[in-house]
């Protein structure tokens, strides 16, 4: 039977949730924990991190590294690092070959702009990410798989290259939200983040193997060697100070950030603001739903509910009405790009729904067998 948090609506079917003898979730409790750190300590500490950093490489030089998408957090933490900090960082990113939204086309060129920082992207071969999305997809339900393994390797690749070993990530998600990976405790290090789940878990030698893509084609697909990463000094922002989407979503918007409102209103997220950048990409995060029995309408509901901006009753119709709702305008571009018809997609989501989880009913709709209530 799936047990639900007694604060917040998360359930323990998330892979690496736990929960305590109150019925609270381990995400829950590291909200609480938040109340007994010393965070003007835990300032001082990034400022001394920052400082032994500081013009590594000559005064002109970047003296750290941040991994963007663009996003509400990618602002925030680029807004941290060169207006607050005064470092003078190198973005990099790893750019999908899904069409864009037009937000998320603003955004990865304001995060250059408003705040006055050099960007190098990867755009990974395209004939490449086809071949082995259909394959990840098929047999894992991990279509993005392919593009998240290079947003987790290609930034260490290039910390490497350019000589920048403080390499700077937003929230260690294994801690802020219950999850699997070694950095499932508080920590600043992200040294474990390429262990999460997201960009690690499937054999490359397999992938190559069924998808006839050579290695050839899989430049910095693989982490750097153990010596070279040893070099680097990749931390988590949440570590220092207290993460919060909204925060960041505010801070994000007075520097050009731009969400989703007046675009596109999607029927399974909750709010407008977070992974904007393109809708076929978003099948990736709903493939938790099918698999695990949520998705972000529950993962942003208990969020809001920590937050103290909603009801723990309230964020129950918010996963009951939007969790399962995958929007169609995802489907459509996914299955343009990857050149399923909607059909055969759906056939291929009905085989990775998880049947101790879900049922069928008569009209072949895949209903929880024990819903949160």
């Amino acid at each position: 039977m799936t047990q639900y948090c007694k604060k917040c609506v998360m359930p323990s079917t998330r892979p690496g949730i736990t929960f305590n003898e109150e019925g609270i979730c381990s995400a829950c409790q590291s909200y609480e924990h938040r109340n007994t750190v010393d965070w003007d300590a835990r300032w001082k500490e990034l400022l001394a991190l920052c400082d032994r950093y500081r013009g590594m490489n000559g005064p002109n030089g970047y003296d750290c590294m941040i991994a963007v998408s663009g996003g509400k957090d990618s602002h925030y933490q680029t807004y941290l690092f060169k207006e607050v900090l005064h470092m003078n960082p190198l973005l990099v990113t790893v750019e999908d070959n899904f069409p864009m939204t037009e937000a998320g086309k603003h955004n990865l060129k304001n995060i250059s702009e408003a705040f006055g920082c050099d960007m190098i992207s990867m755009k990974p071969n395209i004939k490449a990410q086809k071949a082995m999305m259909r394959y990840t997809f098929e047999k894992y339900g991990k279509p993005t798989y392919f593009i998240d393994r290079y947003i987790y390797t290609y930034p260490l690749h290039m910390a490497v290259k350019f000589n920048t070993p403080l390499l700077v990530y937003g929230e260690n998600v294994s801690w802020e939200y219950g999850g699997i990976g070694t950095d499932k405790v508080e920590t600043y290090s992200a040294r474990g983040q390429i262990t999460n789940g997201v960009g690690s878990g499937i054999d490359t030698e397999e992938l190559c193997r069924e998808t006839g893509v050579s290695l050839k084609d899989l430049n910095f697909f693989e982490p750097p060697t153990a010596e070279e990463l040893d070099k680097l000094d990749p931390i988590y922002v949440s570590y220092f100070t207290p993460w919060n989407s909204f925060k960041n979503y505010e801070i994000a918007k007075r520097y050009g950030f731009h969400d989703l409102t007046h675009e596109w209103n999607r029927t399974h997220h909750v709010e407008q603001m977070d992974q904007v950048d393109s809708r076929a990409y978003l099948v990736h995060s709903w493939m938790k739903y099918p698999k695990f029995g949520h998705a972000s309408a529950t993962d942003y509901a208990a969020r809001m509910v920590r937050y103290g901006m909603i009801s723990r009753e309230q964020a129950v119709r918010l996963v009951q009405e939007h969790d399962h709702a995958l929007d169609p305008l995802s489907v459509r571009d996914f299955c343009r790009f990857a050149g399923y018809t909607e059909p055969e997609f759906w056939a291929i989501i009905d085989k990775h729904y998880n049947r101790d989880l879900f049922e069928q009913d008569s009209t072949g709709r895949w209903i929880l067998k024990d819903p949160i209530r």
